[in-house]
């Protein structure tokens, strides 16, 4: 990749949310929606990043006995359902927490491009131009190379639990893209559009509490405009996922061997069931049991994207559906790690008023090692530049910002039709060579992109218009199995629009669903936040992006497995 500069479940379809047709909010609530009579006190939403709704479906076909295997029988699940395009963690979580897509939310890629901010680090606004890359991933943390982000803990990692449950505290606020009314760095949860279910549940009085990748996870807080407490989220435990593994190879961090990921998931699931347990993520404050909680697994992405673990293969076997042995074990941790989470709740006495919400932020691409291809895209990019500037001597780069995983997208520096146009040309134009699973060299034609979306029909594409300072003036579908990394490396990824990046499971398990039931119809994981708001009793009209994008809560449908009501 190139970086630069209960009876409650169904849902409204893709295509539905696509044309903004009214739906009527969820029957569930209550009228008073005031949370009396509610299905459910706690909701604990678990994604695990790039688990396909194929992979589970084969673990509990193979497992039956299961902790994965009990969750889906003791609850209802969604196998249409399908991520918000970019297939990226960021809009992937937040679609999940606000109810909406990246044209309501404002939030394209955890690296991206805003048109009217200022760069990070300016501190004399006046007659600087606007433009400036937003880079809310590890970039933020005052010591991105440390698991606490910088916090100066002792004796990590195994003092992580005693990380802060504000990460604002831990942001290098000369990292931060700034406001040019105000002169002020703008944190993530300020350039989120619309409020979350965060927001809603503390404004009606509960607890909150999430765990998740980065410092910069504070976006799922939500805008302090929204008028709800600051921070939303009491308990925001973000552990540096891309900080040095201490007793791993020397440099890598905790994405580079699975084993790695595996212990880094293992400090959130500990978070997790302290709360479980009453307490706050750190064990350290008894506070209760949060009613909206959980956390994001990364142990399934790595086992899909690293070629080797440990010495032994990483992805899928031939076939593209049969686990590769890292997989598999990653998979039997994440069951072995639910099962936790499911067995402190039935010791805790809380499985008859908690609802557990399986997804995942994203799938990835591509499962079969046949159809991979690697394809640097730094030189592509460098090329784009040149041939622009041939024509526009004297010039910026054309090319202001691009994040390019497994679809390209772009920011420009000139945004006329005439530049769009010169883009696509060239990318779809452009032939070259890559390299297959084996790292033997591979052909590919047309940047390795299927469809090129540019200028007006990259705003189109996603619901909005060229007047929105944050949508990308390029976004390349790419083939199938096009993966843009440097050299050997990832064998796998996500962000963009195939359908293995998006088909990703909704499990709704517990109180307030029901047992055994199979939906087949296409639904988003926008979905899933009026449906936590809904099983707390809480309106979840309350969400700004439900208002706008007239998103539904998931509402039980019986089905036929085809994708067919009965």
């Amino acid at each position: 990749m190139r970086v630069r500069g209960a009876g409650l479940i169904g849902a409204v379809t893709a295509t539905a949310v696509a044309l903004g047709a009214g739906v009527a909010p969820s029957a569930l609530a209550s009228d008073r929606h005031d949370g009396r009579d509610a299905p459910s006190k706690h909701v604990l939403l678990v994604s695990v990043d790039g688990l396909h709704q194929a992979d589970l479906a084969q673990y509990v076909r193979t497992h039956p006995r299961s902790a994965l295997a009990s969750l889906v029988s003791g609850g209802t699940q969604f196998t249409g359902a399908q991520t918000p395009v970019p297939s990226d963690s960021f809009p992937g979580m937040v679609a999940q927490v606000t109810g909406g897509d990246p044209r309501t939310t404002g939030v394209y890629y955890d690296n991206s491009y805003n048109r009217t901010l200022l760069p990070a680090g300016t501190t004399s606004c006046a007659g600087v131009e606007p433009g400036a890359e937003v880079t809310y991933f590890e970039a933020l943390d005052k010591d991105p190379k440390a698991l606490d982000a910088g916090q100066g803990l002792a004796g990590l990692p195994a003092s992580i639990l005693s990380m802060t449950g504000n990460p604002r505290t831990v942001m290098d606020p000369t990292q931060l893209p700034v406001d040019p009314s105000t002169c002020t760095p703008v944190y993530p949860h300020d350039y989120l559009k619309v409020n979350t279910i965060f927001q809603v549940a503390r404004q009606a009085g509960l607890r909150t509490a999430w765990s998740d990748k980065h410092a910069a996870y504070d976006i799922l807080n939500g805008p302090t405009s929204a008028g709800s407490p600051d921070p939303s989220i009491q308990d925001l435990f973000t552990p540096e996922i891309n900080a040095d593994a201490t007793g791993y190879a020397p440099g890598a961090d905790w994405t580079k061997d699975n084993a790695a990921t595996q212990q880094y998931d293992g400090y959130k699931v500990q978070a997790v069931l302290n709360e479980i347990d009453g307490y706050d993520h750190s064990r350290s404050t008894s506070v209760g049991v949060p009613a909206i909680f959980g956390m994001n697994f990364q142990t399934i992405s790595t086992a899909q994207k690293l070629p080797t673990s440990g010495g032994l293969a990483g992805g899928y076997l031939a076939d593209g559906v049969t686990p590769g042995p890292v997989l598999g074990k990653a998979l039997d941790f994440i069951n072995d790690k639910v099962g936790s989470m499911v067995d402190e709740l039935r010791r805790t006495r809380h499985t008859r008023d908690t609802t557990i919400i399986l997804s995942a932020k994203h799938g990835q691409s591509p499962t079969q090692p046949a159809a991979l291809t690697r394809i640097s895209d730094g030189p592509i990019i460098d090329g784009l530049d040149a041939a622009w500037a041939v024509g526009h001597p004297g010039v910026a780069p054309l090319v202001a910002q691009a994040t390019d995983d497994d679809a390209m997208i772009m920011w420009f520096s000139d945004r006329s039709p005439a530049a769009a146009t010169f883009a696509k040309n060239y990318l779809l134009q452009h032939n070259g060579t890559g390299n297959d699973i084996t790292g033997a060299p591979k052909a590919y034609t047309g940047s390795g992109l299927a469809t090129v979306h540019a200028g007006a029909e990259a705003a189109r594409y996603f619901g909005t218009s060229t007047t929105d300072d944050r949508v990308p003036d390029l976004y390349a579908v790419a083939q199938h199995g096009t993966v843009f990394t440097g050299g050997k490396g990832k064998i796998a990824e996500h962000g963009g629009a195939d359908p293995q990046d998006r088909n990703v499971p909704i499990v709704v398990s517990g109180a307030g669903a029901p047992r055994g039931e199979k939906v087949g119809a296409t639904v988003e994981t926008t979905a899933i936040a009026p449906t936590i708001l809904a099983l707390l009793g809480l309106d979840p009209a309350a969400l700004q992006a439900v208002r706008i994008q007239h998103t539904t809560s998931l509402v039980l449908h019986r089905d036929d497995g085809q994708g067919r009501d009965r």
